[in-house]
Order: structure tokens, then sequence, then C-alpha cells
């Protein structure tokens, strides 16, 4: 070891009288002098540590000043270090390692004396020990947390590629985690991550809540299990953290933050390792020696929030795993506060605010908490009520909050409101919501007074002051101009009180305004001051008047539909002729039913065509056009005409079904649609060939039976420009009944067209009338409600045989 009795001078000779010295030569010299005035320094400041080490060693093992560092000197020999090294390492031994898989336990101290008596030697490659020799001796200058940051980033940053490390310590138990000291990062990131709460997701917490290096070097995989810190946090992509706890409660926690991703070596891990253990004695010189500052800052915080005359609390934000707040925990607080946070609670000091009152967070003051804190400015509430005990008896109280950030911290404040203070409150609420306003004249002196409210109402500002009562009307429009001022002149004159309306010009256009105003007269009666209330009645005005237009549009469009529903009815029944009777075709008996809709004011598309061709066949059509309207009913004629055309001159059913579809297409409205049945009877041997477009299909009854003809492929018609069509064919037979009708008669929402078909078979077999007529009462039985569609069937009987 060395001591002060190492210490060398150089010799110089003295410069002779009355020559020039060399200007070198005393460069040289001062800078000898300054190396060795630094050497004196740090082994003054290795002795310092040496002798704290020999004095662990005598407290443990009970030797002498010179058996102590002999010991010191055979441990540093088996484990390789430097006697520096190991002193830094003795006195770390106060502040131990917990236990974990990647470092070893000391082993049992043997004698006193002996010089096995020290832990398990640390086993590191040459170059780390080399390193670690370099740091034990830098440690003698450091005496912060924020110089231990930058001596070991300058350490480790050759080594391990570290661009940054960070201390973390905890000093109560249980409690959250202070940034010691940085090196590599800005201010800002260190202000923001000053505080880390005790909560899980934080690697640093989690380390320190182990005991364990907690090892990151996998970020995709390490952001989805912590929060990680950075702006942005993937500019360190590998990070270890490794902590320290002593016995005296306080905790530690190194943090070295790399650049590049990848692992950390066995070498990179055993370096790291050993500067932990190297750093443990400085590092309880640090704790130790500020702990007791914190503890009192609290407790001057504590006394002075007891000393407050006003409900009032210090909280700290706690953060969750995603950086959000979650929660505050109450760090000061004064006797009145209890009561406003739950009563009965008791002291809050220590504890968290959801805690106290789970329902915060649904208050206002919790978002006003929130903005303040992210720096969004004081917060101040609406008054709120609070039912509190006043000598015994519950009586409510009017309060408003007020938080302020103060740095990592919030104080919130409650003031009481008293009695004077809610009335002006209530009535600044009531003119506001009103948009009424109040303003006085006095006539003897000729002043005048407005509330906050007139002004706003009259688009004034209250720095040119009140209008007299006599000038009143010339803020009025022109035209208002002589009333009003017919009706101030009246009340000044005569006494008489008016409620005048009036129109003054503003900046968002005309505004609708309301004065009522009063004389006050003394005791002889005469007047001398006038009481007034002025209200804004825009808004109401503008709604009564649009009520009014909306009205008259209403009864216009009412009148052009109803005459366009005329019209169209008309139309259709031009177009779409009712026959008054039964009729015949081809020894077929028809009846034919057509039902407009009963909802709605506009006529459907639904027609029907039963005509016997000149071969002496009939022809049955019914379809539907999908609309209302004129549109429907000129589409519905169009189809109509055009096929019974085209199967009276020859044309097949498909084949006229295939047009059809091509005309549906390329009428002016392209995107119409239609369905349709279309039937040919051949009555020389009662066969029945039919096709379909989209169509329900025909209903047939025989011998009490109801059951619906297969239907044959058919498509929507206007639905492509390449449909495919096929035909079927029934034989019927004598006492038969087909029933072709369109999807009004069926369909009732929201229920499924597959409930409705079984309802008219069931109803066609409950009624098996013949007699003319019958087809009403079927539709009685379908149609109980309010039609929404139109419905046209058609009813073909088959005659019995005589």
């Amino acid at each position: 070891m060395c001591n002060a009795r190492c210490v060398k001078s150089d010799r110089f000779a003295p410069v002779q009288s009355g020559t020039l010295p060399d200007v070198v030569e005393l460069a040289r010299v001062v800078a000898q002098q300054r190396a060795e005035m630094d050497r004196l320094r740090e082994q003054a400041a290795t002795s310092v540590v040496m002798e704290r080490a020999k004095g662990v060693v005598m407290a443990l093992n009970g030797s002498g000043a010179d058996a102590a560092e002999e010991i010191l000197h055979a441990r540093a020999k088996a484990a390789r270090r430097t006697p520096l090294e190991e002193c830094w390492i003795t006195l770390g031994e106060l502040t131990p390692v917990r236990p974990c898989a990647e470092t070893s336990a000391p082993r049992p101290r043997g004698d006193a004396g002996s010089a096995t008596d020290a832990p398990e030697p640390f086993s590191a490659p040459d170059d780390v020990a080399d390193a670690l020799s370099r740091l034990g001796r830098a440690l003698v200058h450091v005496d912060t947390h924020q110089a231990l940051a930058g001596c070991l980033l300058d350490h480790l940053a050759p080594d391990l590629d570290a661009e940054s490390v960070m201390i973390y310590v905890r000093r109560r138990s249980g409690g959250g985690l202070e940034l010691a000291g940085h090196a590599g990062i800005d201010d800002g990131l260190a202000a923001r991550w000053r505080h880390v709460p005790p909560l899980s997701g934080v690697a640093v917490v989690d380390a320190l809540r182990s005991g364990e290096p907690c090892w990151l070097e996998d970020f995709s995989r390490d952001s989805t299990r912590y929060l990680l810190i950075g702006e942005p946090p993937e500019r360190w992509q590998s990070r270890a953290w490794l902590p320290l706890r002593g016995e005296d409660g306080s905790d530690v926690c190194i943090g070295v933050l790399r650049g590049r991703a990848g692992v950390f070596t066995p070498r990179e891990r055993a370096h790291l390792r050993g500067v932990v253990r190297l750093c443990a004695g400085r590092l309880r010189s640090f704790t130790s020696s500020t702990a007791p500052v914190r503890e009192a800052e609290a407790d001057a915080v504590q006394s002075l929030f007891a000393a407050l005359p006003v409900p009032a609390m210090l909280l700290t934000p706690v953060v969750s795993a995603s950086g959000d707040v979650e929660d505050f925990r109450v760090d000061a607080a004064t006797s009145q506060t209890a009561d406003l946070l739950g009563g009965s609670s008791g002291d809050p000091t220590g504890r968290r605010l959801r805690e106290l009152r789970p329902d915060f967070t649904d208050l206002p003051v919790w978002q006003g908490c929130l903005e303040a804190m992210t720096g969004g400015g004081p917060y101040e509430s609406e008054p709120f009520a609070h039912q509190e005990a006043v000598d015994g008896v519950l009586e409510l109280a009017t309060y408003t909050a007020r938080a302020t950030r103060l740095e990592n911290a919030l104080v919130v404040t409650w003031l009481r409101h008293a009695s004077s203070d809610r009335q002006e409150q209530r009535l600044a609420e009531l003119q506001r919501l009103g948009n009424i306003g109040w303003a006085n004249w006095n006539l003897a002196r000729d002043e005048a007074s407005w509330s906050a409210q007139v002004f706003a109402i009259l688009d004034r500002d209250p720095a040119e002051g009140p209008v007299p009562l006599d000038g009143l009307p010339g803020l009025a429009l022109p035209e208002d101009r002589a009333a009003l001022r017919a009706a101030v002149e009246a009340l000044l004159r005569e006494g008489l009180p008016f409620d005048a309306p009036f129109r003054i010009p503003g900046a968002r256009g005309v505004r609708h305004l309301r004065l009522v105003a009063e004389v006050v007269a003394d005791a002889h009666g005469t007047p001398f001051e006038v009481h007034g209330v002025v209200q804004d009645l825009t808004a109401r005005r503008r709604a009564e008047l649009a009520l009014v237009e909306s009205e008259r549009a209403i009864l216009t469009q009412h009148d052009v539909l109803q005459s366009e529903r005329v019209l169209v009815a008309r139309l259709q029944h031009a177009l779409l002729p009712l026959p008054e009777k039964v009729i015949g075709l081809s020894g077929l008996r028809v009846e034919v039913a057509y039902l407009p809709a009963q909802a709605g004011i506009h006529v459907g598309g639904d027609w029907f065509s039963a005509v016997e061709l000149p071969d002496g066949d009939s022809l049955f059509v019914i379809g539907d056009v999908a609309g209302h309207g004129v549109d429907a009913v000129a589409t519905m004629a169009q189809l109509r005409f055009t096929a019974k055309g085209m199967v009276s001159t020859g044309s097949s059913l498909t084949g006229a079904l295939s047009r059809l579809n091509s005309l549906l297409l390329h009428t002016r409205d392209a995107h119409g649609t239609a369905t349709m049945v279309l039937a040919r009877y051949h009555a020389a041997d009662r066969r029945l060939v039919w096709a379909q477009a989209g169509h329900p299909p025909p209903l047939l009854l025989r011998d009490g039976q109801a059951s619906y003809l297969p239907r044959p492929p058919g498509m929507l018609l206007g639905a492509t420009s390449a449909p495919y069509f096929e035909e079927a064919e029934h034989h019927l037979e004598p006492g038969d009944r087909i029933l072709l009708y369109t999807d009004g008669l069926v369909e009732r929402a929201p229920e499924n067209i597959d409930v409705g078909l079984t309802r008219l078979a069931d109803a066609a077999v409950a009624h098996p009338e013949d007699a003319p007529g019958s087809l009403g009462t079927l539709l009685d039985v379908m149609l109980e409600d309010e039609r929404r569609d139109d419905v046209c069937v058609l009813d073909i009987r088959v005659p019995r045989e005589a």
C-alpha cells in the first residue's frame, strides 16, 4: 500500500542572481508540481477509503489495524483485485446485493485474520479487471449521484457501448423511486422520469422488487412487457437494471442503456456485476447522508399544511404502466380535507384519492387535476354543493375547487363561498341561462347601472357605460324607434309601465329584444328610479319563424302530393280498368281485385292482365314495379301493354320476359326493377304454361288442399342484361282454383315472407266458397291490418263438369 511516506519530490537548481529564468524550465516545474498535488490528493482520498475499509474489517472480526490491512491485501490477492477495489467491495458489503442467479453468494467468513475471510473470488477477464481497477481509482473523487452517473458513463462507454446511465433511489419502504443521478440524457427527459411510482410494468421497479438484475435485450419483446424509458423508447435498444439494497432501508438501482441491440455477453455481465459491487460502498454514503434531509422536507411540508386554514392537500401522481396518471397519492393535507373526501376516512396522508373516494374520477375536478398536471395551467371548478355538519346540523355549502401544479405535484384547495357569494353566483347564472339582464336608471341623479348580461345582450362595451333611458330608442332599428320612444315617454311622463319588443342590428344579424320597465316613486309620489329588465328573444323568434315556414312548407308539400296521388290514381284507373263483375275467359271464371295501399299517399305499380287470345287460349299476367308514383305507373303501363302485345303476336313466355327485361334496362330509369308472372291457359287440354321473373308462385287449391306450384327459374326484371328464364306446365282439373297475387297480399314487416305464404294457403283452405264475390272474403281475412303496399289478385277457377 502507498502512504504519505511514499511522497517524492524533484529537486532543481535555484536560479542565480542576475540571470533570467528559463521559461520552458519553469513551465515544466509548475506542471510537475501540479501533477504531484493531484497525486497527493488522490492518495489522500485513497487512504480515506482504505482506513474506512480497515475499520469495517476491525468491527466485524475484532482484529487490529495491521491485521485488518493484511486481511484486505490477502482478499485482494486471492480475488485478483487491487487493494482499492477490495476496499470498495468491503464497504459495499454493508449494502449487500440480494442473491440472484448471476451473482455468487458470499461464503461464510472464517476466523479473524484469515486470508480466506473474503467473499467468493469474483472471476473476471484480465481486461475487465483492469477496467474495474481504473474505476476503483476514479470512485475516490465521486461524491454525488450525478457525479457517479457521469463517472460510470465514462467508464462503460468504451467497453460496453453504453450511451446513458441512470441511478434511481428509493429511501422509504414501499415508496416510489427518484432519479438521483443521470448522464447521457437531456434534462427534459430526466424531468419527465424524475419520479417513478411503485407499479409493476416498469423495469427498474421490478428489478428492485425482485432483487435481481433485469436484462432487456429484445426491444420488441421488452416493449410489450414494460413501460420503457425514452423519448422515443427506441433510442435505447438494450438496457440493464442492476439493483442494490442496504440494511438501512435504502434501495438503489443502476441502469445502463445502450443504443445498439443485442444481448449482454457473459463478459459484459461480469463487467457490470463488478461495477455494481464497486459502487455499493460509495452509494451507501450518498443514501445515508441524504435520507434525513428528505424526511425533514416531508415533515416541513406536512407542518405547513397543518397550519393552513382552508381545505388543501398536496398530491403526487401515480402513473400506470402505459404512462397515464391513474391516481394521486396524498402527501400532505389539512384537517378540513377529510370531510370533503369522505368524512370518517381518517387522516388521508399517504393514501390514494380513489381509495378515499372511489367516485372521484367521475367528478369534474378529476379531469381538471389531469389537465393541470399535464401543463394545462391552473384549474378552477364551477361552484358545487356539499353537505356538511355545522354545529351538529347538516347544511349545504358551496365550494370551488382549484388545482395548481407545483413541479411534479399538485396543490388542490377548496374555497367555501359565503351566503352573499352564492346569491351573486345564482343571480349571474339565472341571467346567463335566461339571456336576461337588469338595468336601473336613477332619475334624480341622472345615473344608470346595468348588469353584465345587459351589456352582452346589447353588444355594448362595458367601458362605454350604460345608455340613458331616453337614449335606448336610438339603439333600435329605425322602424322600431317610434314605438319604443312613445313607451319610454309615457313611462317618464305618466308613470305607465311597459313591455316593449324591439330589434337592434348586430354582428350576427338582427336581434329581437324585449324591454320591461316600471317606475318607483318616493313617499310623495314623485318618480325617482326606473327598474327594467332586458331579455334577448332572438333564438325564440327565429324558432317561431322557422316553425311557421316549416308548417307552410308541409302544407304546400301535402297539397302537391295529394294532387299527385289523385292524378296518378286517375292515370292508373285509365290504364288499368277494373272489371265490375266476374269475367269468363276460355271456359274459366276469373275474378279480379286491386286494393291500393292505405299507408302513404303514393300509388304503386301493381298490375294485371286477363285477356283471351285469338286462338281461344287465355293470357294471365300479374306484376309489380318497384317504387310508387308517376314513374311506377308509367313503367307498369309500358310492361303491361308490351307483354300482352308480344304474347298475342306469338312470342313465347320466356322470350317475352327476356324482351321485357331489355326494355326495362333501356328506359329512362335504368335502375328500375319489376317482378312478373306470365301464364298461358290452353283450353283444349286444360294446360297451364307459366314463367316467372322473381315473383311469388301461384297457389293451387284442389280437393280442399292448397299447394304452391313449383317455380321455374327466372330472374328479377332489370337486374341483369343476361337473364335466364324457363317455363313450367301444370294440368288443371275441374274444380281447381288458381290464385295469382302480388307480394302486398302476403308480406308483413318484419316477418319472413314464408309466414305470409303459409297464412294465405291456410286462409284459402278455410274459406272454400265458390260463389261470385268469394274473393272479397279471402281478402278480408288476409288484410286485417292497415295495408302498407298495393294488393293485386287474380282468382282463376276451373268450373266443375256438369
